[in-house]
């Protein structure tokens, strides 16, 4: 009987071995198989970095001496729209300050600092307000511009003129429930570089009855002075 030990005994401990070599994967390989009986698959993917996202959510930050902003024109008429500039909303359905029709923000171009902003309603409303708004505007202001819902029906042919002196090209095409986001100012000598425009149309429209929402984000140099 005693061989019969012996021999088992040898059997255990070649087993063993084996066993213990397979665990620690080897010569000269370290532990990794007990690190992997311990360390879970997610948490052996590094994950991927962030994308960093700058004022407003610009991708990059502007250059010194300019504006960071993003409009945003509402969707149908369930999502309100949205203006930032430099970080700070300055119109949204949080900050309930929007309504159908065209949401209007008048700011500062030299410091950047909110002026006034308000919401007309272009269905229903009484276009007379918008044009009290936007007729007495100083030298360098900017106006930032988001439609929601219905920005044109109560235009007028003042009210399309004025808003093409302030840079805009699609002001005087604008039609019943088309979608609208546009930046100019007060004493531009060119067209604006930041306008969008989409057409309600049946065969395009995303929405029912509506063109998708528009979003527009860019850098806008400070004016050097303002009257």
């Amino acid at each position: 009987m005693r061989p019969l030990r012996i021999v088992a005994l040898v059997v255990s401990v070649g087993l063993t071995w084996i066993v213990v070599s397979i665990l620690l994967g080897g010569p000269g390989s370290g532990f990794p198989r007990i690190q992997q009986l311990f360390t879970s698959p997610e948490s052996s993917v590094t994950a991927a970095p962030r994308a960093r996202r700058y004022k407003c959510g610009l991708p990059q930050p502007c250059p010194e001496e300019h504006l960071a902003f993003r409009v945003v024109s509402g969707a149908a008429n369930v999502i309100g729209p949205k203006i930032c500039l430099e970080d700070k909303m300055l119109m949204s359905s949080v900050k309930d300050n929007v309504g159908r029709g065209l949401n209007i923000a008048l700011v500062n171009g030299v410091s950047g600092e909110l002026i006034e902003a308000r919401a007309f309603d272009m269905w229903a409303g009484d276009v007379n307000d918008l044009l009290k708004f936007i007729r007495p505007l100083h030298e360098g202001t900017l106006v930032f511009v988001a439609s929601y819902d219905d920005p044109a029906t109560k235009m007028n042919e003042e009210t399309r003129k004025l808003f093409s002196e302030l840079g805009s090209r699609n002001a005087k095409e604008l039609a019943f429930r088309d979608s609208w986001v546009f930046v100019g100012a007060k004493g531009v000598q060119n067209k604006s570089p930041f306008e969008q425009h989409v057409k309600n149309s049946k065969h395009t429209n995303k929405y029912e009855g509506w063109p998708e929402a528009l979003e527009m984000e860019g850098c806008i140099p400070r004016r050097s002075t303002a009257s």
